[in-house]
Parts: structure tokens; sequence; C-alpha cells
């Protein structure tokens, strides 16, 4: 088992014991500025009812991405982390 499937699998384990759906979550990233990474994570969760919050850093080389979304279960938070994941110098919180 790969590092990353162990994590997902903790993950999983922990949301599901910690909340019940449907549910608010709070999903958090950092993103670097240098090119459209912020562009890509909102059209990932640009749904009807996703609250999307941004944050330039001090430097102004990263923004805080914090994003509210209703989801069903802890299988659609892990498949968001994951597809957010392939995005380049993208931090997950």
């Amino acid at each position: 088992m790969s590092k990353q499937s162990e994590f997902y699998d903790k993950l999983k384990e922990s949301l599901d014991n910690s909340s019940t759906y449907p549910s608010k979550y709070l999903f958090k990233f950092i993103v670097p500025t240098t090119k459209n990474q912020l562009k890509e994570v909102k059209d990932i969760f640009d749904l009807p009812g996703v609250v999307i919050n941004t944050k330039a850093s001090k430097t102004n080389k990263y923004i805080s991405v914090s994003i509210t979304k209703v989801v069903k279960s802890s299988d659609e938070i892990i498949a968001k982390y994951k597809e957010v994941a392939g995005i380049e110098g993208i931090i997950s919180l």
C-alpha cells in the first residue's frame, strides 16, 4: 500500500468517525500565484452553493484558498482532494 493510499484511508476513517452527512466541509489549499493554479482550483469547485474565499500572502507568492461545500460523504471529500492534487505546486491543508 502506498503512503498516499494509506493517507486517504486514514482520512476517510477520521472523517467517517467525526462527521455525519450531508454536512458542510471546509477545504483549504495554498496555491502558488505563478500560473493559473487558482483558476484550476476554482474550476474544480465551481458549483452552486460553494463559497470560495482567497487571501494573498504578504509576499504575494501564494494565495490561501478556503472553500466551503456541502458534501454527501467522506468519499466525495477524498475525490476532491485527489482531483486538486493533480494541480502543480498546490498544498492541501
